[in-house]
């Protein structure tokens, strides 16, 4: 029974000796740990940005679109008051031109359309929303448009409505968003590098006090040790290094002996 425990004890002893664990361990275990703190922080920020920035266009969009058919229904008044149809036309045509803009066009208190950009009117404009003021998603062949309403004369006219490309108005906030998103990106991305390299430099005096003190266990002696950081590896340092030169000294009296 001795002889068989000393054998089971010799495998042990010839096994730890033999196996090299993975030296990069603890470093990775750092990296990794690091890293998906920095992705999550950064999805967050992201997912922050990407609210607050894409509420904050909608917001400037939603002014557009009112300044836009306000201004066309103030400059329609006159003329729908007048009856100028050819001067009504022209002017919503003008800014049925412009960037962005599906269609323009004028309507009475009854719903009828006195002046359109567009000719002939879709059907999908036609509507029995006599409502002056207020907002909403339209269809346009088969296209999402987002329509505003401004009322002539506090609506005893009629009102003016404007429709905007929905394509045009994602595309206008991708253009913005993107470059954003792709600048956290690239912050996150050169953080996960900087902690890879810091792990590395932070792990190197613990890999190398590991080296040391199997090169002490398997009683090489001669090998000082020269890390001379004033925090606890360093601490840890100087009190292998005190061992090694005990166990040094005390292998040379015994050889004397």
């Amino acid at each position: 029974m001795p002889q068989q425990s000393a054998a089971v004890e010799s495998s042990k002893l010839l096994h730890s000796e033999t196996a090299k664990p993975f030296r990069g361990g603890l470093r990775w275990k750092i990296t990794y740990s690091f890293s998906g703190l920095i992705l999550l922080l950064g999805l967050a920020v992201t997912a922050i940005v990407y609210q607050f920035t894409q509420g904050a266009l909608q917001k400037q969009v939603d002014l557009r679109a009112t300044a836009i058919a306000t201004n066309l229904a103030d400059a329609a008044a006159g003329l729908v008051s007048r009856k100028s149809a050819l001067e009504l036309d022209a002017l919503v045509a003008k800014y049925g031109r412009l960037d962005g803009v599906a269609y323009a066009l004028v309507q009475d208190s009854k719903g009828e359309i006195l002046g359109s950009s567009l000719k002939p009117l879709p059907s999908e404009l036609k509507d029995n929303d006599l409502s002056p003021v207020g907002s909403r998603v339209n269809s346009l062949r088969g296209q999402a448009v987002y329509e505003t309403r401004s009322p002539m004369l506090d609506g005893q006219l009629g009102s003016a409505r404007v429709g905007l490309w929905a394509e045009a108005v994602q595309d206008d906030m991708r253009s913005t968003l993107l470059p954003i998103i792709g600048l956290i990106g690239v912050c996150v991305i050169s953080s996960i590098a900087l902690s890879v390299v810091l792990a590395g430099k932070a792990i190197r005096p613990i890999l190398e006090l590991k080296t040391l003190a199997d090169d002490i266990s398997r009683g090489r002696l001669d090998a000082s040790i020269a890390i001379q950081s004033n925090d606890e590896i360093g601490e840890l340092g100087r009190s292998l290094e005190r061992m090694r030169a005990s166990l040094r000294a005390a292998m040379i009296r015994l050889n004397r002996e």
